[in-house]
């Protein structure tokens, strides 16, 4: 049985200096989560996402967004079949373990409310039926910044909520760059991670990381950060009491893929970024000055840490 460690090494080999980002996609999985990507096109967003999913050998589905794609083209559909004079049921890409959406603020904000239900509850309604999806469930979207792309619709508040985490793909590095041109040059675009684990290992590792400790000064020290971005002069909107129970679920994951059974203030503050930022809004003061990265690290670095929580 393959350990959760080769798990993480085979990731890292199959695409170049992006350790972390799968480090979080991993966590998310485990907690049953989901991811937003975000990035200029040809960044290598989608690329992650396939390699990430290509290890898991269950059920995979993508769906690439575009402003015709419907709500049923996500969720399936109840359709009247002639021969045998009854209505079936034609389950939509969404009945999967990792769907991939694809640029998913290209479709419109009807299609994108259509994926709520699925990531929130993990089941979808059609024509008044309630269908579960399987477990482990997990979305892993991808979007081009809506600032420099036409024909985009933003995701709403609600939805962003849904999001576990918010990933920023950046450039890679000269040197991470060179390797690229090295390893895909003659083959862009080709997937080199194998099936490696199941939906019942997984399960295994997401019980195992439930019981990671999580020490009562860890707990008080993420709520002094949630409720100090509710109170801070420059944020219109700060985080809520789900965005407080997602980042004390990351933090278990977290330090439980780094092979401990207790969290510690270092595993919070690796997870606040990326599961705070896309729930946190400037006031209209706050944005002529600041961003919403600068306000967060003021906020975490001013929020005095715990010594010793280990216990």
């Amino acid at each position: 049985m393959v350990t959760l460690q080769e798990f993480r090494e085979e990731l890292n080999e199959a695409v170049v200096g992006r350790e972390k980002e799968f480090d979080l996609l991993l966590i998310a999985l485990l907690q049953g989560g989901h991811v937003l990507l975000e990035s200029v096109p040809g960044s290598g967003k989608t690329m992650m996402a396939k390699s990430f999913a290509n290890t898991f050998k269950g059920i995979f589905k993508r769906v690439q967004f575009t402003p015709d794609v419907l709500p049923s083209d996500v969720t399936g559909i109840r359709f009247f079949n002639p021969q045998t004079q009854e209505f079936v049921l034609k389950a939509g890409p969404v009945q999967a373990n990792i769907l991939l959406a694809d640029e998913v603020n290209r479709a419109t904000p009807r299609t994108q409310s259509s994926l709520l239900e699925a990531m929130e509850e993990k089941q979808v309604t059609i024509d008044g039926e309630t269908i579960e999806l399987p477990t482990p469930f997990m979305v892993i979207a991808t979007q081009n910044p809506i600032e420099s792309q036409q024909g985009t619709f933003p995701l709403p508040a609600a939805q962003l909520d849904r999001f576990l985490f918010k990933l920023t793909i950046d450039y890679p590095s000269f040197d991470e760059e060179h390797e690229i041109l090295r390893q895909y040059g003659s083959k862009p675009g080709e997937i080199r991670t194998k099936a490696l684990v199941d939906a019942q290992l997984v399960r295994q590792w997401a019980k195992e990381a439930g019981e990671v400790t999580v020490h009562e000064d860890i707990e008080r020290y993420i709520l002094k950060i949630v409720r100090a971005t509710r109170e801070h002069p420059m944020m219109e909107l700060g985080l809520s009491s789900r965005a407080a129970l997602a980042i004390l679920q990351a933090t278990r994951a977290k330090a439980y893929i780094e092979g401990r059974k207790y969290a510690t203030p270092d595993d919070v503050k690796a997870i606040v970024a990326p599961a705070a930022l896309h729930r946190l809004e400037l006031s209209t003061e706050g944005m002529l000055t600041r961003s919403v990265e600068e306000v967060l690290n003021e906020i975490v670095n001013h929020v005095t840490a715990p010594i010793e929580a280990t216990v």
